[in-house]
């Protein structure tokens, strides 16, 4: 099986400009829309996931190596086989994503990508310590087990990675109507970490924002509701270790108090969910707010 480079590490030196470069724009332009404390935990935590990922990686290629053994077609490395390889691995990515949204025990590791109340591309670098922990990487071993090579699987992984970082940014508008029918862009990924009501878990696209299209989860950006970014319930803190394991603290916490019947529950229902419906999930939050447009609507 040939070895591939990680694309990811070529563009380390092009994201690091490009967020100077944001910088720049955003001096001359808003000077809100990058924090020094926030960039650099942003920076730190980006250090900390790589340190992360050399360590899980071998762990993680060797998995894909054995299910791939097991592999139903023999696929190969045939030019129109990287084409379709990307696409289905930007729909794994569309699946792992949701449910790091809806599952809790996802999202105690993909929340760290959320935790800035900045949006702009050193948000981007802000990435998870524990997805492996979290056991991410199952959303692939599909494509292994049908046929597709694990080098192959990461690479295109990788570049799906690369293409997200440049969406985070608020100094790019809309773009024309058939990019924005078909890709993710930044104002699509600007509803996705936002905490408005409304766009709250919308657009879970990698690349390709048709899977949110596809599967009812699409929202589009309104400039009468300007994204309002961070955490439902923001950490208040630029600590990098709360950053990091505050969502695994937390389930910790409410499993241990948690009565023995709801314990499970604590672990695989949807962010916010108690067992004494004393929180807000999503839903609650998104019905409450749709109720009340409702009634300002007939009032009128």
């Amino acid at each position: 099986m040939p070895s591939l480079p990680d694309p990811v590490d070529y563009a380390v030196p092009g994201f690091v400009l490009l967020v100077l470069a944001e910088m720049l724009v955003a001096r001359a332009r808003d000077r809100s829309r990058y924090c020094p404390r926030d960039t650099l935990t942003s920076l730190a935590l980006g250090l900390g996931s790589t340190a992360a990922g050399v360590l899980s990686g071998g762990a993680v290629f060797a998995l894909a190596t054995w299910v791939y053994r097991f592999h139903l077609l023999p696929i190969g490395y045939a030019w129109w086989v990287w084409p379709v390889c990307f696409v289905l691995d930007d729909f794994a990515y569309y699946l792992f994503h949701r449910s790091a949204h809806r599952v809790r025990w996802f999202w105690a590791s993909h929340v760290i990508h959320h935790s800035s109340q900045h949006y702009n591309l050193s948000t981007a670098l802000r990435q998870t310590w524990t997805g492996f922990v979290s056991l991410a990487f199952l959303f692939r071993l599909p494509l292994f087990l049908v046929g597709f090579p694990p080098a192959m699987v990461f690479f295109v992984a990788g570049i799906n990675l690369i293409y997200q970082f440049w969406i985070h940014t608020e100094a790019v508008g809309r773009l024309p109507r058939w990019i924005e029918a078909v890709m993710n862009t930044p104002s699509h990924h600007r509803v996705h970490h936002a905490t408005n009501a409304r766009y709250l878990d919308r657009n879970y696209a990698g690349v390709f924002i048709v899977w949110d299209r596809l599967f009812g989860t699409f929202e589009p950006e309104r400039d009468d509701d300007r994204p309002r970014y961070g955490l439902v319930h923001d950490l208040g803190s630029f600590s990098l270790l709360w950053a990091a394991f505050h969502e695994w603290a937390g389930i910790a916490t409410d499993v241990w108090h948690a009565p023995w019947a709801a314990k499970l529950g604590y672990l695989w229902k949807p962010p916010g969910w108690s067992h004494d419906a004393s929180r807000d999930t999503s839903e609650t939050i998104r019905a409450r707010w749709a109720e009340r447009e409702a009634r300002r609507t007939s009032a009128r």
